[in-house]
């Protein structure tokens, strides 16, 4: 289970408290985020879109945090979460949200590609916000799906190669990743929501779920399943 170290923006922010994503064809040129962090208190975090499945009004709500990079995160998307879907989450008893954790920026990247296309914030037209939402799991699917993969390579850039392939593969243009990819307003509030996130939920390590207020840590579909009839209304 991964667990966080001190300070989880500096690990973001790595190469001196900057955030990478390459530019042109398999260019090894770099585009920089980071200088907004010095004021962090005017970072704008309502352009951060929740992503959730499931119905709003479901009577009991799951918040996971998890990391793209991390294994165990990978091991509960590819064997509970699709079990979670089809009796909790798509029967209306559920509704589940997905809040990124990052360890480095590897993570933040896979997060800003999977949020390519969403709108800024939740004033959006309800159908598109359906559709960027969508598209926002089915991409973190092929993340995990593929995790080992895009991140077996030797650099930075060969991660972001690898990650843009899998935003092409999703339906995503080219010019469309790379843009989404060099927001930098848009990475400054991921980092900053998600460290307010973590310290009001007291996150230590992932993956890790927040059960109608109540913390748990990585737990096979049997157990997850007994924790939720526990919370859920009688029928």
């Amino acid at each position: 289970m991964n667990k966080f170290l001190p300070f989880a923006a500096a690990l973001v922010l790595a190469a001196g408290a900057t955030v990478f994503w390459p530019t042109g064809n398999s260019s090894s040129e770099l585009t920089a985020f980071g200088a907004a962090q010095a004021q962090e208190g005017e970072v704008d975090t309502s352009i951060v879109t929740e992503m959730a499945l499931g119905d709003p009004d479901a009577p009991v709500t799951v918040i996971e945090y998890a990391s793209a990079t991390c294994p165990h995160c990978k091991n509960f998307h590819l064997t509970v979460l699709d079990q979670l879907k089809e009796n909790y989450i798509d029967t209306g008893k559920v509704r589940f949200i997905y809040r990124e954790v990052y360890f480095d920026r590897f993570g933040l990247w896979a997060g800003m590609l999977a949020r390519c296309g969403a709108p800024r914030g939740a004033d959006a037209d309800p159908a598109q916000l359906e559709a960027s939402q969508k598209r926002y799991f089915a991409i973190m699917d092929m993340v995990f799906e593929q995790q080992s993969d895009w991140l077996n390579a030797d650099t930075p850039a060969g991660i972001a190669d690898n990650l843009s392939k899998i935003g092409r593969t999703a339906g995503l243009s080219a010019d469309m990743v790379d843009e989404c990819l060099q927001d930098a307003e848009m990475a400054q509030a991921m980092v900053t929501l998600y460290e307010q996130n973590r310290e009001a939920d007291d996150i230590s390590s992932t993956p890790s779920f927040i059960i109608d207020g109540q913390k748990y840590s990585n737990m096979n579909y049997d157990d997850f399943a007994a924790a939720l009839d526990e919370k859920l209304p009688a029928e």
